[in-house]
């Protein structure tokens, strides 16, 4: 890495339960630096700065979902699927509830629906926004492992 540590930690700013990254960051808000010849993912460096060594393939999750984060505590390695379960809010494409997995019908209905391995799974159509997400939510504990947000959704609010 260019530079030291000390450098790198110095465009950090840890007084937060996040590390907000202060360096340059990408267009998604992702910190980079400077690395070698190369800018690197800050998350990246965090993590093998504090936890050692990243898996070939492997990506780093941020558990928090806060891109320009790079508190070690909150990075956890994790294959690209377990990263795509522990997504945060809608889909680009959600046609108009701005809930993940919720899906505006022409009847102004609403549908749950998550995707595992390639195939879409039901929920069935309901009536309001809230039940649908409850049902989408109860998919999704069903068929992902790594899904943090819903995981600590459904105890807090049963």
């Amino acid at each position: 890495m260019r530079g030291t540590v000390a450098e790198f930690w110095g465009k950090v700013d840890d007084s937060g339960n996040c590390w907000e990254w202060l360096g340059t960051k990408n267009v998604r808000g992702y910190g980079v630096h400077q690395s070698g010849p190369t800018m690197r993912p800050a998350h990246r460096i965090a993590y093998e700065i504090r936890k050692g060594p990243i898996p070939d393939g492997m990506l780093i999750d941020h558990m928090c979902h806060n891109t320009s984060c790079v508190n070690p505590d909150h990075l956890v390695v994790a294959s690209q699927k377990q990263n795509a379960e522990n997504r945060a809010g809608a889909q680009i494409n959600n046609t108009g509830s701005g809930v993940r997995g919720v899906y505006r019908t022409r009847e102004g209905r609403f549908q749950a629906r998550a995707q595992h391995n390639g195939v879409i799974h039901l929920a069935g159509v309901h009536s309001t926004i809230a039940e649908a997400e409850a049902a989408v939510i109860e998919l999704r504990l069903s068929l992902y492992t790594h899904n943090v947000r819903d995981r600590a959704t459904r105890f807090t609010t049963a």
